[in-house]
């Protein structure tokens, strides 16, 4: 189960999409679904959210409530509702998340803080 359930609902709540052949450096913030396709390097952060296809790469630290993750990711992720890895998808980098799909097959090379405690880091570093 995908977190976008179709294109033509991709295609109306998507604020951002990233093309196959496109690469794109630097930092992003916004409120808006993100999908993406080609390359990113950078940050992101958005309200709602991010999609990463099979032909992605992407170099960055990646803030969302919901990821969807089939691509190549080389950074950290902080999901505040749920990340789904596809089978074709290669992490480098820790994430957290609030819940957690895996299909057989990703690889995941980095830490993974789920439910409680990532809600508690969270709350520790609005506090400092």
């Amino acid at each position: 189960m995908a977190i976008f359930k179709n294109d033509t609902q991709n295609s109306r709540q998507s604020e951002t999409i990233i093309g196959s052949s496109v690469k794109v450096e630097g930092n992003f913030v916004g409120e808006g679904n993100v999908i993406i396709k080609g390359q990113l390097q950078g940050t992101l952060k958005t309200k709602n959210n991010v999609n990463i296809g099979p032909t992605a790469k992407v170099k960055a630290n990646i803030e969302a409530q919901d990821i969807f993750l089939a691509g190549e990711l080389h950074g950290n992720i902080k999901a505040l509702g749920k990340l789904q890895i596809m089978s074709s998808a290669k992490i480098f980098g820790n994430f957290e998340t609030q819940s957690l799909t895996v299909e057989a097959g990703a690889s995941i090379n980095g830490k993974c803080t789920m439910g409680s405690e990532a809600l508690a880091s969270e709350k520790i570093e609005k506090v400092k």
